[in-house]
């Protein structure tokens, strides 16, 4: 995957996960969050499911971006 292609949809990954978990972030966290949870959860996913393409890979950035918002939530920001 391009860097590009990663930085846009680690972007939307990261505002649709934040909205779905409730947080306001600025554009930067939320890409950070997209991009990071893009890598977490599409190599997850992947691994666990064997499943390839890039709707495979924009679910898992998703459920990433989320399972880092949530670690954060509940070991980082208190």
């Amino acid at each position: 995957m391009s860097i590009v292609l990663l930085f846009i949809i680690g972007a939307a990954a990261g505002l649709i996960a934040t909205r779905m978990m409730r947080i306001e972030a600025n554009l930067i966290t939320t890409i950070a969050i997209g991009v990071l949870g893009a890598l977490i959860g599409g190599l997850v996913l992947r691994f666990l499911l064997t499943v390839t393409g890039w709707m495979a890979g924009f679910v898992g950035a998703v459920l990433g971006a989320m399972l880092l918002i949530w670690l954060w939530r509940q070991y980082g920001a208190k």
